[in-house]
């Protein structure tokens, strides 16, 4: 731990567990760079994918094509030693052919048939949903219990998805031809939502480096199932003061309009506000932030840095937003100013 961290809190914090808290941070570490070998740039894309990962949340990935959403996911699955598969959505795409199907099998010694269950591409533990928003609504929902209850049920059977379980889903802008809006439902059951935007120039120039010339870079293993699942044991371990989480708690409500904490911006342009799994995703992904800054505690400025991507797809805007063109992370903004840090007590 660096000096500069410690605090009364930290302090008293056991040797073995600031040993366990290095060695998280040098994982983190050792992922970013490993995916740096191959997807250049964007690494505030890498450091929130991976901030999802070890809360044990999923993530949406937006942007308009070609700008490295599926390469980042591929080359996190070579990063991670876990059984990958890729679903591409299409508008032709049926929920069994995601989840999976009961067929027809015959017995070749005794003849009988009976249903055996054939199961569908989600029964991995890496599942990227590869331009999610081109399937329909219904296909779409196909993912829902399995992103939250880490399981699927087919013709009255539940069957368990092995842990850990990761979907990241990439969509396109949805003013793009052939796209489908996600359901609220849907949106809400991804921790955070990233906009991935364009590269840079000299970033452009080493991408034409690596993909026009002969020589390609190799990713080494560098996590298993069971370190991941060590690692967000200990995320769920770290700290948060009650006035930490008071704070979480009261930006969320600060999106529900017409309520006692809603600013002016939110009353004006909110229709529907963010639901519980937004103040979780706030406490999950500071608490990564907080192992990855070296400390066992969250305070305010770790809850600020993950406020982005963790409100801005769960805020659903009314007519007047549209008109204004006010966009959701605008809102997220006025909201974290709105918002103060000092406490004002559970009963308010």
């Amino acid at each position: 731990m660096a000096s500069r961290n410690d605090t009364p809190a930290d302090a008293q914090v056991p040797e073995q567990v600031r040993a366990r808290c290095e060695q998280f941070r040098a994982t983190f570490r050792r992922l970013q760079d490993e995916i740096g070998k191959v997807l250049v740039g964007h690494r505030e894309i890498v450091h929130g994918v991976l901030t999802t990962l070890f809360a044990g949340g999923n993530v949406l990935l937006e942007g308009v094509p070609g700008l490295g959403k599926t390469l980042l996911v591929r080359t996190l699955a070579d990063a991670i030693a876990l059984p990958f598969s890729r679903i591409q959505f299409t508008p032709d795409l049926m929920p069994a052919d995601v989840i999976g199907t009961n067929i027809v099998s015959e017995d070749a010694q005794t003849g009988r048939r009976s249903f055996q269950f054939q199961r569908g591409p989600i029964f991995a533990q890496i599942v990227l949903a590869d331009e999610i928003n081109r399937a329909t609504p219904k296909t779409q929902s196909a993912l829902l219990e399995a992103m939250q209850e880490r399981s699927v049920t087919v013709s009255g059977t539940t069957y368990r998805l092995e842990q850990p379980f990761f979907v990241l889903a990439t969509q396109n802008p949805i003013e793009q031809e052939g796209t489908y809006p996600l359901p609220e439902a849907q949106l809400d059951r991804f921790l955070f939502k990233l906009t991935v935007g364009y590269s840079q120039l000299a970033d452009l120039m080493t991408i034409l480096d690596r993909t026009t010339g002969a020589a390609t870079p190799a990713v080494s293993h560098v996590m298993d199932g069971a370190s991941i699942l060590e690692a967000q044991k200990l995320v769920r371990e770290v700290v948060v003061a009650p006035h930490v989480k008071e704070y979480a708690a009261r930006v969320v409500l600060a999106t529900h309009p017409e309520g006692k904490f809603a600013p002016e911006a939110t009353n004006k342009y909110v229709r529907c506000g963010a639901s519980p799994r937004a103040a979780q995703a706030l406490v999950l992904g500071a608490k990564v932030m907080a192992l990855t800054e070296g400390r066992y505690h969250v305070g305010y400025a770790d809850i600020k840095a993950v406020a982005l991507p963790s409100l801005r797809h769960r805020l659903i805007l009314n007519f007047e937003a549209e008109a204004d063109r006010v966009s959701a992370d605008a809102l997220v903004g006025q909201v974290l100013e709105a918002v103060k840090t000092e406490p004002v007590g559970a009963g308010a």
